[in-house]
């Protein structure tokens, strides 16, 4: 029969104590803490017991009592005016990827381009005790508009300008270049065109510099890079440029893109004008944004700046700097690679 009853509340269990697990392992209170905090001296085969033991009953240590003991909160802050997040993010997932195993959490504030904000958020990384911070923004060659240079915890840029005497991490810049350029090379391609941003970025200028290297190494004849907005209306504007010529004597054979989304605008402009990509010109743009070097037609090929480990590499830095071990102030560069898909052709075109 249906009772009317009501069913007893579900309750949830009580925590699993460090009593309990040093009873279960035999040993004493102390014995366990040490264990389990890595401290004291015991055999390792019973700190192993100990710490399976901990395991098996699902004890969690107490957070905020190991942070006292350690002198440590266990987390880090990022902080970058990437409003979008085209670049912090996959730089942040890299950050986590490399400190989790550590157990240390890693916590995003946007200080978009606001100085007040930004210094909003840096006291109350301090309020709550962060082990360090890593500063990352959308372009290398701007600070972060906020001042880390004095404060008491480690920090660390990625993708963005560093302050003097600190750690910073970049993409080379002109390494990937290098590798768009001479993949066109091997392919066959010897009119090589190289469509870009705003001169007023670092990059755009680290990269020609590389285009232009490249094709004199191999004694072919440079060109000036076009330089405009980091927009596909711009390579709408470019291919009007290049390919506004009769004749195709003149016309390049390969177009090497400052990003993705210049890239996509040159394709489209080129098939609009009956041009095949690749079998007439073949196309390599810069940063692989899946979503749009994917969605192309036909898919781009695509320097990838390396994003993740860029981060993952920030991570580490930062946790030797935590742990007071000395590191070598200045930019170090990491190097991007080629993500090889249809629009650069094959070395038969």
């Amino acid at each position: 029969m249906p009772s009317d009853a009501e069913p007893a509340p579900v309750s949830a269990k009580p925590p699993v104590t460090l009593r309990e697990v040093a009873a279960a392992a035999g040993v004493s209170v102390a014995t366990a803490s040490k264990a389990l905090n890595g401290q004291g001296r015991m055999t390792a085969e019973t700190r192993e017991r100990i710490r399976e033991t901990a395991r098996l009953l699902g004890f969690r240590p107490n957070s905020l009592a190991q942070s006292l003991l350690r002198k440590r909160s266990f987390t880090v802050g990022l902080l970058t005016n990437d409003t979008y997040g085209r670049f912090s993010l996959p730089l942040m997932a890299g950050v986590s990827d490399a400190l989790v195993d550590k157990g240390v959490s890693v916590f995003l504030c946007n200080v978009e381009d606001d100085q007040r904000l930004g210094q909003l958020h840096v006291e109350a990384m301090l309020d709550k005790r962060v082990d360090g911070i890593v500063a990352t923004g959308k372009r290398i060659d701007r600070h972060l508009p906020v001042d880390l240079s004095n404060l008491r915890i480690p920090v660390v840029y990625a993708f963005t300008q560093p302050d003097p005497g600190a750690v910073g991490l970049v993409s080379d810049d002109a390494g990937g270049a290098r590798l768009a350029v001479e993949q066109f090379l091997r392919f066959g391609r010897r009119r090589i065109a190289h469509v870009s941003g705003p001169a007023s970025f670092a990059v755009v200028h680290t990269r020609a510099e590389a285009y232009r290297d490249v094709l004199r190494e191999n004694g072919l004849p440079t060109a000036e890079p076009l330089l405009g907005a980091w927009s596909e209306a711009w390579g709408h504007d470019a291919v009007a440029r290049l390919f506004g010529k009769a004749g195709r004597e003149g016309w390049p054979d390969a177009v090497f893109c400052g990003n993705d989304q210049i890239a996509r605008g040159v394709v489209d402009a080129l098939r609009e004008r009956g041009i095949r990509v690749p079998e007439d010109v073949g196309i390599i743009g810069f940063d692989n944004w899946e979503i749009v070097a994917e969605a192309t037609r036909p898919p781009l090929t695509s320097i990838d700046m390396n994003l993740a480990s860029l981060g993952r590499e920030a991570g580490l830095a930062l946790l030797s700097l935590v742990d007071g071990q000395p590191a070598a102030p200045g930019i170090r560069k990491l190097p991007c690679r080629l993500v090889v898909r249809q629009s650069c052709g094959s070395p038969s075109q």
